[in-house]
């Protein structure tokens, strides 16, 4: 660390021993509020879209050149809507954490009016069977977390940079919180 960047801790140390307890009670309930109202934010999108993750970003490149690596996908998932060949779903398989991108291009109507559907994402070769849960063939609703409606190119590159160098996302929000913390306003 340079001279300039030590001082400007002091300086903030400083700052923050010089806060009344009027100030720092202010400054904590400012922080609490701002991540409050993240988090109503998403529970609100959440109730509007009716998918669980009305936001995600595209992890891999196995949707190219539909989407990109790092492309921010906006979902929706009404249960009312059936599911279509060619769309863009978001579909999550047991045992695994991370949600799939992939595109429907088969559906397997039964007489009893249940749909099951078939994903393949743009970019390879073959379906995905292989990413199914063992002695899974297709996918149901209940598989689904949204499907693509929108997207933001190359937003998210900044999630997966963070989740690939957790020291880079531990010191950016730890910056971000003393900031927040010591801002007088």
């Amino acid at each position: 660390m340079g001279v300039a960047s030590m001082l400007q801790i002091d300086e903030m140390l400083g700052d923050f021993n010089r806060m009344n307890k009027r100030q720092s009670l202010y400054q904590v309930l400012s922080f609490a509020m701002i991540v409050s109202s993240a988090l109503m934010i998403w529970k609100g999108l959440m109730v509007v879209t009716g998918s669980e993750s009305p936001i995600v970003v595209v992890l891999s490149g196995s949707m190219e050149p539909a989407f990109h690596r790092g492309d921010l996908l906006f979902l929706t998932n009404y249960k009312e809507d059936p599911v279509r060949v060619g769309e863009i779903v978001v579909f999550k398989v047991e045992g695994r954490d991370i949600p799939i991108v992939h595109r429907v291009i088969k559906l397997h109507e039964k007489e009893d009016g249940s749909v099951k559907f078939l994903t393949k994402g743009d970019n390879n070769n073959v379906d995905d069977r292989g990413l199914y849960a063992p002695n899974q063939l297709w996918l149901t609703k209940k598989d689904i977390v949204g499907r693509a409606r929108g997207f933001l190119p190359y937003v998210g590159i900044i999630t997966i940079f963070m989740n690939e160098y957790p020291k880079v996302k531990w010191a950016i929000l730890s910056i971000l919180a003393i900031f927040v913390l010591l801002h007088r306003e």
